[in-house]
């Protein structure tokens, strides 16, 4: 019975972290609209949302009952059941990346021990990957099931973008592996807490992982299975209401998780520097580690507006070399200087 009793308590806890780390996606995702506004207006000497509630504020909820309430239209030529699952996939590919990144240290309740982290798997960068991969299918199936021939060029243009630079990220990471000898997130935030963080062994990596994670969340100037000035709308030309709105959402929540996964892998995650956890309360340290997460996460995500309204979209052929004869050859040569390096300190 007391068996019994752990397991279902643990279930409880997971199922509340899971509950509370999706609709946190899901509401910074929204509010990352009205930010992604107030930054262009910023740049461009503008007011940004200023008419629904106070500075805006309600403008997201505004929009997201529009996406809500508008018709919803499925072309008689396409795929009906893919035309459905492309956006499902898009945006649960998105939403379950989130799975292995530790939020926090722990919390203690009563004599439980509860990590803020869904699940600590010994291989969690690879599981990261592996959904991120799936992202990619979401945009193939939208762009094929639509039987629109300017969708499926998108689609197209957006998956050999995503192989693209997924080979650069992959071995952007190979090195900071090599370092850390850990696939666990959690492993490689502990292991910078109190120390110096992973983008001081790993500048060039980071670089290198930055842009790819640009590339991968169809971000500008890598946008171009978006480029509406060349392609009508993209890859989700033919879809409206929330449909289109999964579409959105599913590329502000890779934003926000692809800051989560470079704040905990190259900042030190939930790590304050000169902040040390044992002279304070469990829960105490794990508020403030959440919150310096957040706010690594909110630069990362500012960065992401930032570069939007400052750099001009790349060609496609700019793109492609920038990933296969830049990219690529960096990661390796920054993978080979790091193995040199770590065998040459192990003497």
């Amino acid at each position: 019975m007391t068996l019994l009793a752990i397991d279902w308590a643990l279930i409880i806890e997971k199922l509340i972290l899971v509950v509370v780390v999706v609709l946190a996606s899901l509401g910074i995702a929204l509010y990352s609209t009205w930010a992604e506004r107030k930054v262009a207006a910023f740049f461009q000497d503008r007011l940004g949302p200023n008419r629904a509630g106070p500075f805006g504020l309600l403008q997201p909820l505004a929009d997201g009952a529009k996406l809500i309430f508008k018709e919803e239209i499925t072309p008689n030529s396409a795929n009906k059941w893919l035309f459905i699952l492309g956006p499902a996939m898009a945006m649960t590919a998105a939403l379950i990346t989130s799975a292995v990144i530790p939020w926090g240290n722990h919390l203690e309740i009563g004599k439980r021990i509860v990590p803020l982290q869904i699940a600590d798997v010994n291989i969690g960068i690879l599981y990261v990957f592996g959904v991120v991969s799936l992202g990619v299918y979401g945009i193939m199936i939208g762009g094929w099931a639509s039987n629109n021939k300017f969708s499926l060029m998108a689609a197209l243009r957006g998956a050999s973008q995503a192989i693209s630079y997924e080979l650069a990220m992959g071995m952007s990471l190979i090195a900071l592996l090599m370092l850390t000898g850990s696939l666990s997130l959690k492993t490689i935030v502990e292991q910078q807490v109190g120390h110096v963080w992973n983008v001081v062994y790993q500048p060039l990596g980071f670089i290198i992982f930055l842009v790819c994670a640009f590339a991968e969340c169809n971000r500008t100037p890598f946008d171009l299975s978006e480029a509406e000035n060349e392609l009508n709308m993209g890859y989700h030309q033919e879809y409206s209401s929330m449909k289109m709105g999964f579409y959105l959402f599913a590329e502000y929540v890779n934003m926000f998780i692809s800051s989560a996964v470079m704040a905990t892998m190259y900042f030190g995650g939930y790590d304050l520097p000169f902040f040390n956890p044992a002279n304070h309360s469990a829960n105490f340290s794990a508020l403030i580690g959440i919150i310096v997460l957040m706010a690594k996460v909110v630069f990362f995500i500012f960065l992401f507006m930032w570069v939007r309204w400052t750099i001009p979209r790349f060609r496609y052929d700019q793109l492609m070399n920038l990933g296969w004869k830049k990219l690529l050859p960096l990661a390796l040569a920054n993978m080979l200087i790091t193995a040199v390096v770590i065998l040459w300190l192990h003497k």
